[in-house]
């Protein structure tokens, strides 16, 4: 398998809704960085998340396994602090060998459940 991907990826419009409906975690409102890693080796990934209103905060770390997918929710990120609801922000994903990015976000304020998703921006 040859690597695929970049190494730096931008997520220009991120928000995570303040609540949601139906069960949990299944429809718990969240954005998601899906990370593909078709290398032989670890991706060891940075994420940086900026706003309109403050200064950014991270970096927040994980590894992406050789030749395996993560599905990152930014709700779940904790270290250095949460990513906050109800808030706009951006995100820049650094990594240490190239890898693919893919925005998810599912809406779930309302019954009927809205899903977007993306390929994020290379640099």
């Amino acid at each position: 398998m040859i690597t695929l991907g970049k190494k730096t990826w931008v997520i220009a419009e991120g928000y995570i809704p303040e609540y949601g409906t139906g069960k949990e975690p299944e429809f718990t409102s969240h954005e998601t960085a899906c990370i593909l890693n078709t290398s032989n080796e670890n991706a060891e990934v940075e994420l940086t998340i900026f706003f309109a209103d403050k200064d950014p905060i991270g970096p927040y770390k994980v590894t992406v396994e050789a030749q395996r997918t993560k599905h990152l929710r930014f709700n779940d990120l904790k270290e250095p602090e949460p990513v906050p609801l109800g808030t706009d922000y951006a995100c820049v994903i650094e990594s240490s060998i190239p890898v693919v990015v893919q925005h998810t976000r599912l809406d779930s304020r309302q019954a009927e459940n809205a899903l977007l998703t993306t390929i994020a921006y290379s640099e």
